[in-house]
């Protein structure tokens, strides 16, 4: 084996490090660039990237630069589109063992079926890391290159440690959100932070950074686990699920410390203005949102501070251009409405293709405090994708940010480097660890928890739902005439 299963070393791999990256020059494609100064995007077409070591050092509107430095790697990526990775800003990568088992379900059933709150005993530690080191594979298979994992699979020590280790192994840039909350009387929020922060002594590594989740702002406001974790609050970045309102209450919202809060979908011009006023940041899942019927009435109107994420990626489409396309459309369907609805014509699109790009991007990057993620120019970190652009849905492109985000799929992506380094070259993943045999282990760890679960029957859904809200009722829509024809069987 390339890798140990044994969790209790979690912390004597932490050293491991990003593979060695050369100095390399992509060559003759058509660059998707970052203008600083003016804040747009710049397109070059037949330029070059010049990347030493983990950053990018130049960027040229010709294909072989004079000044090229002695036995730099030339990648020829001629015909080819070069953007920044995506930057995925919530992900809950532990879940990718339950692929396929959620499509049709609600939020309620999520909660009862596959949340932390219920899933712990089907999960040992090694199931822990297998599943959260296949979904960000997964994830850097389709171009993401940064990813905010909200990680509330801390039950145990072992488990957290599991999946941190996980991410450090995946070579991806991961911001590993430790979740604070009371997993067992054993286990609960003072013991955590104990693990947090001989965690973060422990941890050496240039791409994996441990951070700060929690969710009881709301609930729990004034506690004793809340007043720790806020002190603990001085750190790179926090995520959690709650108004804006209740952080700037904490008076945490209006620090150095980044936040992006999951979700839009109850945001009101109070929160958005807190928002603003303090530079911090949402994050938009839209197909999650969409899915699970959170919905995102105003999420439009706060695009300026608002990235993009997955969330439960087993349960639908895992990657960011899926959700950059979605969010595209869906914006520009409510807007239009707005039109409509006074029985007008739309003068002009309100949403363009150059905006999602950004909300897949470079807002990612400003939403973690890293103004040297999401973007491609001089001293950016090189985290990148090269497109295929004579690929059967590319050919014939104009305009590299519409073929990309209006016609590409994750199947043209021909190249990812993270860090200076190819995590995926000619279609194909480069990894430290045998892909192969991580394909066995994840398989073997799905189809035994998977089995568990379709023995587990769903509690019927009435009265209420775990917040006091009552259970309503929903109209089915069918594709087929007929009675009874439905849904249909479920094959999972």
């Amino acid at each position: 084996m390339r890798f140990s299963s044994s969790v209790t070393s979690v912390l004597a791999v932490f050293c491991h490090a990003a593979i060695a990256a050369g100095a390399k020059l992509l060559s003759g494609g058509t660059i998707i660039a970052f203008d600083q100064d003016a804040e747009q995007l710049r397109v070059i077409r037949g330029g070059s990237i010049l990347i030493e070591g983990d950053r990018i050092t130049d960027v040229s509107d010709v294909a072989s630069p004079l000044d090229t430095p002695a036995g730099v790697e030339f990648v020829d990526c001629t015909d080819k589109i070069i953007t920044p990775g995506f930057v995925d800003t919530h992900r809950h990568g532990w879940q990718t063992v339950f692929k396929t088992m959620g499509s049709n379900t609600t939020l309620a059933d999520y909660a009862l079926r596959f949340s932390a709150l219920v899933a712990a005993p089907l999960f040992t530690p090694d199931d822990l890391y297998i599943s959260q080191l296949a979904g960000i594979y997964e994830a850097v298979a389709a171009g993401v290159t940064t990813i905010v994992d909200h990680a509330h699979h801390t039950w145990t020590p072992e488990h957290a440690a599991a999946g941190l280790r996980a991410s450090v192994d995946s070579g991806a840039r991961v911001f590993f959100g430790y979740t604070f909350q009371n997993a067992s009387a054993e286990f609960g929020v003072p013991e955590q932070i104990g693990q947090w922060k001989e965690l973060a002594a422990s941890l050496k590594s240039n791409l994996t950074q441990l951070c700060i989740a929690y969710d009881e702002w709301t609930s729990n406001p004034t506690g004793g686990n809340t007043q720790a974790v806020m002190d603990l609050i001085k750190r790179p970045l926090f995520v959690g699920q709650h108004p804006p309102q209740d952080l700037h209450r904490a008076g945490i919202l209006n620090t150095s410390t980044p936040i992006v809060i999951s979700h839009a979908s109850h945001l009101d011009a109070r929160g958005a203005g807190l928002l603003r006023a303090t530079n911090q940041h949402v994050s938009i899942t839209a197909e999650s949102e969409m899915h699970y019927g959170h919905l995102h009435p105003t999420s439009h109107l706060i695009l300026d501070q608002a990235p993009l994420g997955v969330d439960t990626h087993m349960t639908f489409s895992s990657d960011i251009l899926t959700q950059a396309r979605l969010w595209l459309q869906s914006a520009r369907y409510r807007v239009y409405q707005n039109t409509l609805d006074r029985w007008q014509i739309p003068a002009q699109n309100p949403f363009s293709v150059n905006q999602a790009f950004l909300l897949a991007t470079r807002n990612g990057g400003l939403a973690v405090g890293r103004k040297d993620l999401g973007v491609i120019a001089p001293g950016a970190m090189a985290d990148l994708v090269v497109w295929e652009g004579r690929s059967p849905a590319m050919l014939g492109w104009m305009d590299p940010v519409a073929a990309v985000i209006l016609h590409a799929s994750v199947g043209d992506i021909a190249h990812v480097l993270i860090n200076g380094a190819f995590r995926k070259r000619d279609g194909r993943l480069v990894n430290d660890l045998y892909y192969d045999e991580v394909q066995d282990r994840f398989l073997a760890s799905a189809r035994r928890i998977q089995k568990v679960l379709k023995g587990m029957p769903l509690p019927p859904q009435e009265g209420n739902f775990l917040t006091g809200s009552p259970f309503g009722y929903v109209m089915q829509v069918d594709a087929q005439r007929g009675e009874g024809t439905g849904y249909g069987p479920n094959f999972a």
